[in-house]
């Protein structure tokens, strides 16, 4: 065993509080929130049951919390309010707030506008 892996292999949870594994090591029961969703649950509530740590060099590691599978709930449908409201929002973030346009594509927060708002002399050349 690798001093590294032996430092991320904590089953017990009784060095770093919750049941550690190492990156991909999780025993069958266990699933991220990505993995949950991609069954189609969600964590519904539950503690978190434990971790996968993932060593980085410089920094501290990667950390991904595991929840168990059998306390996992389903995931709430979609109402056909909470729909408008995503297309709402959506259609905010699109819109642009100095020509008023619907610029097709969600606004780069770094330039705040539309591109052709953003670099004008850009078209004007062309």
């Amino acid at each position: 065993m690798s001093v590294t892996w032996g430092k991320c292999y904590d089953p017990n949870g009784a060095r770093l509080g919750i049941p550690t594994w190492p990156w991909r090591c999780a025993p069958d029961g266990f699933a991220t929130r990505r993995q949950l969703r991609a069954r189609g649950l969600r964590p519904g509530g539950q503690p978190i049951a434990g971790q996968i740590l993932r060593p980085r060099y410089r920094r501290g590691p990667l950390v991904a919390y595991l929840y168990r599978l059998d306390k996992a709930k389903p995931v709430r449908p979609m109402t056909p309010a909470k729909r408008r409201a995503l297309a709402c929002a959506m259609r905010a973030r699109r819109t642009c707030p100095q020509c008023h346009l619907d610029a097709g594509y969600v606004i780069p927060s770094s330039l705040g506008v539309c591109v052709p708002c953003a670099y004008p002399d850009d078209e004007k050349q062309e």
